[in-house]
């Protein structure tokens, strides 16, 4: 681990490169010891990391899961949505377990609230869509973005001004009701948030400010990236996706630092796909096999519970966040999943009408029509429990390692061989 580390450099991005679920925390939580500060730059609590460890299971909703460890300090940035009775909840659940968290969480002042109506709204606009609903997870982070750009968001530097704040909810409640037919109860949305105004108030902080100067002072900063590049709202299968920049953009406008003061990219990528909820999913299987490698791989989302799909690892999905986003190496996560399947498939390729195209079509016309080119290898049956060197994998499973790195043009540095937080292989 130290070795690995030292070639990153101060400042660390951790981003998904799939649609999420890639296992993202397991090495931010073996990395973050080694930190000062984790951020989480944009999304909300629909975006949960898992950390096994010890036997006992840690579900981060909004906080960074690098809060796991005592030394460090969790930063909640200017671009993330946040519902405060949610997150105190969340801190209340997380020091019931024996962690001391309160006093190692910085909320920025910029980072716009989330309340019961943005839920209802979720919820209301989704049944409206009928057949054409994308999926979403009814916890109110669309409508909640779509008030902050509409310019009627509240943020959490107004829980400094009650008066403020009652009259903008106010306001809110009758515009959400008058346009959608939401029913809102303003005192009720009040009430809630005044119930944990004065814990949270200790915790609200100039988020971009703390960090420059936490960079100046040479502290290390893991950016803990939420969801993944393919559910961007600009770059990910539009209109499935998400509502705000999870790709490496939105650290720089989520946080307010530099881009200068970011050091290495990590790309996490599950040894196959997964997808949760509606969109394009080209390798999908819909087969027996398909529900097997989701049993296999415990795929149930962690803040949800919702069963994801499952198919082959598709290289043209992960290059594209590897040539957008500058990713630098790769975190290739479950290859043990693997174990036992006699023929593996990698998409390699996409073609459309002949022509080939280097993401994936978002229409239903095109998506109809696309032509995988995919790649077979063989699998191993080889248990890879307490494998630590890369050397000492499978000659089948080192194969397929090395056939993904060529494919999307990025060295895999470490790889995922079990659940626990120790069972990493580092190259």
């Amino acid at each position: 681990m130290h070795d690995f580390l030292s070639r990153l450099g101060q400042n660390v991005a951790i981003l998904g490169t799939q649609w999420g679920d890639e296992g993202k925390g397991k090495l931010v939580d073996a990395m973050s010891e080694h930190f000062d500060l984790i951020c989480r730059s944009t999304g909300g609590a629909n975006a949960g990391h898992t950390i096994v460890t010890n036997g006992k299971k840690y579900v981060f909703h909004l906080l960074p899961s690098g809060l796991l460890h005592s030394n460090t300090i969790g930063v909640v940035g200017n671009g993330c949505v946040v519902d405060l009775v949610d997150l105190v909840e969340e801190i209340d659940s997380l020091e019931s377990l024996g962690l001391q968290v309160f006093d190692r969480v910085k909320i920025s002042l910029r980072a716009h609230l989330l309340f019961q109506y943005h839920k209802a709204v979720d919820a209301e606009i989704e049944n409206r869509k009928g057949a054409a609903k994308i999926g979403t997870t009814h916890r109110g982070i669309g409508p909640a973005y779509e008030d902050k750009i509409a310019r009627i968001g509240i943020r959490a530097e107004d829980l400094l001004d009650i008066d403020l704040l009652k009259e903008k909810i106010a306001t809110n409640c009758k515009f959400h009701a008058q346009n959608l037919g939401v029913i809102c109860d303003e005192v009720a949305e009040f009430e809630r948030l005044m119930s944990v105004r004065e814990k949270i108030k200790p915790l609200l902080t100039d988020t971009s400010k703390y960090l420059r100067d936490a960079i100046g002072d040479g502290k290390k900063i893991l950016f803990e990236g939420a969801q993944a590049h393919h559910l961007d709202i600009d770059h990910g299968t539009y209109p499935f996706v998400t509502s705000s920049n999870v790709s490496v953009g939105g650290i720089f406008t989520g946080l307010g630092v530099s881009p200068k003061s970011l050091h290495h990219i990590i790309g996490i990528a599950k040894a196959y796909t997964t997808r949760v909820g509606m969109g394009p999913f080209p390798t999908e299987l819909t087969d027996e096999f398909g529900n097997q490698l989701r049993e296999n791989g415990g795929e149930y989302g962690a803040t949800t519970g919702r069963p994801r799909r499952c198919g082959w690892f598709d290289a043209v999905v992960v290059k594209n966040t590897v040539d957008i986003n500058g990713v630098d190496s790769i975190n290739l996560t479950k290859l043990d999943v693997l174990s036992g399947v006699k023929t593996l498939k990698i998409a390699t390729q996409y073609f459309l009408d002949g022509q080939e195209i280097f993401n994936i079509p978002t229409t239903k016309k095109h998506s109809k029509n696309l032509e995988i080119k995919y790649l077979e290898m063989p699998g191993w049956t080889a248990s890879l429990s307490g494998i630590k060197q890369f050397e000492d994998l499978p000659k089948e499973a080192q194969q397929y390692v090395l056939k993904i790195e060529s494919l999307i043009g990025c060295k895999v540095s470490s790889i995922g061989v079990g659940m626990d937080r120790t069972d990493l292989i580092f190259r």
